[in-house]
């Protein structure tokens, strides 16, 4: 699934519309949500089977369009089933139960309620709120695809207008040549991460550079009366610079996590558990605008698009063994150096993790040994598994 987002340009009564639906899409969202909290065994279509019933009751649900309802009933499944699933598996802590949401910031429709102008530069939307006409302005053609392929239509609202995401049903293939390489990735706080090759990227730290700049705009907002129009303009600049550094996390994880699968047929990365890291309270804000989550998913799409073996590793000991001799060298968090005392092994601390991680994830697709430089042996690889293996 292909999504391509556009930037709708309407009028302001339109853009009142579109609230006013999205709205509409998150009541339905929760209503579903309470009917299955009254309703023991409610699965997934009987959710779906209440939105006529929730059209008859409340006239302004009857003006969503219908497979609209069914979205946001999908959606409070979603959560359902999340919360179910947890409960399956015996997770420990807090199993996720669904909460109702008081803000909404899309609506979602399926294959009707809408429909592209012939250029394909406008959408119209035709269910009960008779939104309109609105003008999309994007760098993206949609002309390249067609109607059949496009299964779902979002409006999204943010701090600087509103967007169309359209989910195309398409799949994504890039034929690259075969680098014959394979690279190790140690993520980090000092460092963005650390390969096996010993080249570091640095950690941009978007969020630090602009919290003195957030930090006034909040207190703008502060100052303000409740309510008013210049509080209402002050929260306005403060969720766009929220959104600027958002933004600015996601292009840089997209294109460093295209580089390193472009560069490199086997990447292997620590299979990091980012939820119970985060409940370090001095540490959580240095791990969130890292964004490693972010990354480790953008790695695992470009994997599967350009046919390259991704591979998560547990990430227990490969800061403490060698590289080398594979002893166990134990080192606190403030040693940066790694000095084995048996082999007499020197590397920094997060290359000589990086080369335990490549070494696990070699071991998973047929590697019977690893240099301690990291270099790849191309006859030591089942090759065919370069092109089947994703994760």
């Amino acid at each position: 699934m292909l999504v391509l987002e556009a930037k709708l340009k309407g009028k302001i009564e339109q853009y009142s519309l579109i609230d006013e639906a999205i709205r509409t899409a998150l009541f339905c969202r929760n209503k579903a949500l309470r009917y299955w909290m009254d309703h023991h065994g409610t699965d997934k279509y009987a959710l779906n089977k209440h939105m006529p019933s929730l059209a008859k009751e409340f006239e302004f649900a009857n003006k969503l369009n219908s497979q609209a309802r069914q979205a946001s009933a999908e959606r409070a499944w979603s959560g359902i089933s999340k919360f179910l699933d947890n409960c399956k598996k015996k997770v420990s802590g807090k199993k996720g139960f669904p909460k109702f949401k008081k803000r909404g910031h899309s609506v979602e429709y399926k294959i009707t309620g809408w429909k592209l102008s012939g250029d394909r530069k406008y959408l119209t939307l035709t269910d009960g709120f008779k939104i309109g006409r609105l003008k999309l302005i994007g760098s993206r053609d949609l002309n390249f695809y067609q109607i059949e392929q496009i299964k779902r239509i979002r409006l999204v609202r943010r701090a600087d207008g509103y967007y169309a995401q359209f989910c195309v049903d398409v799949e994504r293939r890039e034929e690259v040549k075969p680098t014959q390489t394979t690279i190790g990735l140690d993520v980090g706080l000092n460092h963005f991460y650390t390969d096996s090759k010993g080249q570091v990227v640095e950690n941009p730290r978007y969020l630090r550079k602009s919290e003195s700049q957030l930090k006034k705009l909040q207190r703008q907002v502060s100052k303000r009366k409740k309510g008013s129009a210049n509080r209402r303009k002050a929260i306005k600049r403060l969720a766009k610079k929220h959104l600027q550094v958002s933004r600015q996390r996601k292009d840089f994880a997209v294109k460093t996590a295209r580089c390193v699968v472009r560069s490199n047929d086997l990447i292997a990365y620590e299979d990091l558990q980012i939820r119970s890291m985060v409940k370090n309270h001095k540490l959580a804000k240095s791990i969130s605008d890292a964004s490693w989550s972010m990354f480790r998913q953008w790695v695992e799409y470009f994997g599967k698009v350009f046919g390259k073996v991704t591979i998560a590793v547990l990430p227990h000991y490969t800061s403490q063994n060698c590289s080398s001799c594979g002893k166990q060298v134990v080192k606190t968090l403030s040693q940066r150096t790694h000095c084995c005392g048996h082999c007499g092994t020197v590397l920094d601390r997060d290359h000589n993790a990086a080369l335990n991680i490549l070494a696990k994830g070699l071991n998973r697709v047929g590697h019977t040994q690893i240099h301690a430089c990291g270099e790849f042996d191309l006859c030591q690889v089942d090759v065919s598994l370069l092109g089947k293996l994703s994760r």
